[in-house]
């Protein structure tokens, strides 16, 4: 029989005996008498907390599972911080959600807290993608904002992603001032529930056109546009949140030969025809990739249900299509940014690029190349947004990303815009189109430039608190006992970011790291190779990153650079398999 911590009992009979629903109440004796404690254990053993995403679980009843009562209490501590950051001051919040099921009931159930506690909300009328609410709390002067979604993960999964008055996910000390407010709230009746539905101010649909007209300004190829307006190009939202937004942005650039694959159109949160609807796996890119073999697609789009990630794929020389990887595509756009802002003059010494330390080196090479600072931040686009607004008024942001299909160009959204970056991609397919350039070609120009440069991911996912318990183990394994080589390659340096320190493992010599805190450790190797490891901050998950590099010497020399370098990622993987 499995031994019961008493303060997970403890917590599950104070929900017990709480004001909830009925239908919750008898949900929670079910767990209380079932013979395997095993749920009952995952559903209350910790409260659900902030991470890099915000806070995102499975759907359930439980203090760490997603429901009206974790989403209430939430809002109520953010409500509370709100109203004691801003005193006297009139506070307005702006909400939307995606497509994902409960998410309108969530979205509703905070709107409701909102205004409970006499704090205005600026609600979209109808679910939207991430990048507008993020639009949205800067053009209303909304003091914070609230995403209801959970991304890309599983149908079972949703979320609530929290926004500052700068349209940037909450960052310290913000993210923790509010947790400790949620906790300060022992019982539900701390929430304030009597709604105050005059408070509540719609976002109509023309807010569309407002945000769309800022998305046109960042083309910065008309007349190559207008020269290949009949490319045809494949777009599917994977049942989210953009299926309206992506199409749009598309003709506000200038394309209008847009197909949008049907069956994935319509949002539903079941997401029907897909295993996960996240368009960096494949499979979830089927329908996608099959209709733009029907209609020779020049580019193949699709955004994931939140619609702030993005994948593009290219035609490949075998009749179907080649997915690019999140590295490769933030390497295009900003090697394509740079040289059409230095075509235009605008490179003056004050611009800057933002990416994560997990995404590829190759952006801070391409940067170098044309002079411009590229910061380097923790993972979470909520840290590229927290540079721009430090350095608002004194450097030109230009665009950033992270390797995880996250793109921003211009700085008007604060977060990762699947929408804008859609359009972007698409033209930069347009414009080398007209010089008689494909994508394949754009990228080993970059290679031959800056070096051939390859990653890859694996993504190890636990289950509840005993998963949970595994990767903390784990990650103290590599602190405690640094590898000397991986796959017969040395290993140099060891970056521990969680401890502040870099450890030179040639001269045996130790350097404080200036960087925020987190639980990440990279490996240098002797042949450039790096390997960063970090657990998720949402869930029982650790994702191990592998870049690899090589000189590639001419354009006749890729597949064979490129399966040399395939080759090196496999060995490092057998370390961490």
């Amino acid at each position: 029989m499995t031994t019961i911590d008493p303060k997970i009992l403890a917590k599950a009979q104070s929900w017990l005996n709480s004001n909830i629903d009925e239908e919750s109440k008898k949900e929670i004796q079910a767990l209380l008498d079932a013979p395997d404690k095993t749920e009952l254990i995952d559903s209350f053993y910790r409260d659900l907390e902030f991470g890099t995403g915000g806070l995102r679980g499975i759907m359930g009843v439980g203090s760490n599972r997603m429901n009206v009562y974790t989403v209430a209490m939430a809002t109520q501590g953010l409500a509370n911080y709100l109203l004691d950051c801003f005193p006297n001051e009139e506070i307005k919040v702006a909400i939307t959600h995606d497509c994902r099921i409960n998410n309108t009931l969530f979205a509703d159930t905070t709107a409701n807290v909102f205004t409970a506690n006499g704090i205005k909300v600026k609600y979209f009328r109808e679910l939207r993608p991430t990048p507008m609410l993020s639009f949205a709390i800067r053009y209303f002067e909304c003091k914070s904002g609230v995403m209801v979604t959970a991304s890309h993960n599983p149908k079972e999964y949703n979320g609530y992603k929290a926004y500052w008055d700068d349209g940037g996910q909450v960052v310290a000390p913000h993210d923790k001032n509010i947790i400790d407010e949620v906790q300060k709230i022992t019982s539900m009746d701390d929430v304030k529930w009597n709604k105050n539905d005059a408070l509540i101010e719609y976002i109509e649909e023309d807010f569309d056109l407002i945000y769309l007209n800022e998305v046109k300004k960042l083309s910065l190829s008309p007349n190559e546009i207008m020269l290949q307006k009949d490319m045809p190009l494949v777009f599917s939202p994977i049942h989210g949140a953009s299926g309206k937004m992506v199409p749009a942005a598309l003709k506000v650039f200038g394309f209008e030969n847009i197909h949008i694959v049907k069956e994935q159109a319509e949002p539903d949160g079941t997401f029907p025809t897909v295993i996960y609807p996240n368009p960096e796996e494949a499979e979830a890119l089927n329908m996608a990739l099959e209709l733009g073999k029907k209609v020779n697609a020049e580019l193949v789009l699709a955004c994931d249900p939140d619609g702030d990630r993005y994948a593009a794929c290219i035609p490949d020389d075998k009749g179907g299509f080649e997915l690019l990887n999140g590295n490769q595509t933030g390497a295009l756009l900003t090697y394509y940014l740079l040289n059409k802002w230095r075509e235009y003059g605008r490179l003056t010494g004050k611009e800057f690029m933002v990416n994560t330390i997990v995404t590829t080196e190759l952006i801070d090479e391409i940067c170098k190349g044309f002079g411009v600072t590229c910061y380097s931040v923790l993972t979470g686009f909520k840290n590229i947004a927290e540079v721009i607004r430090n350095l608002e008024g004194q450097k030109q942001f230009i665009g950033g990303g992270e390797e995880s299909y996250g793109y921003l160009v211009g700085d008007f959204v604060r977060d990762k815009d699947g929408v804008s970056a859609c359009a972007m991609v698409s033209e930069i397919v347009a414009y080398y189109k007209t010089k008689g350039k494909s994508i394949r070609d754009i990228l080993a120009e970059i290679y031959m430039q800056y070096g051939f440069y390859k990653e890859s991911l694996i993504s190890v996912t636990k289950k509840g608190k005993d998963g949970a318990e595994q990767i903390q183990a784990l990650m103290a394994g590599f602190r405690s006992n640094k590898p000397s080589e991986m796959n017969g390659i040395k290993v140099v340096k060891v970056v521990d970011v969680k401890e502040s320190k870099v450890y030179d493992l040639v001269n045996g010599t130790e350097a404080v790291l200036e960087m925020d805190k987190s639980n990440v450790i990279q490996f240098y190797l002797e042949d450039g190779s790096k390997i960063s490891a970090r657990p998720s901050g949402t869930e029982p998950k650790i994702k191990y990153y592998f870049s690899v590099n090589e000189t590639l010497p001419n354009r006749e020399a890729y597949e064979a650079v490129a399966a040399s370098l395939d080759n090196k990622i496999e060995g490092l993987k057998q370390y961490f398999q």
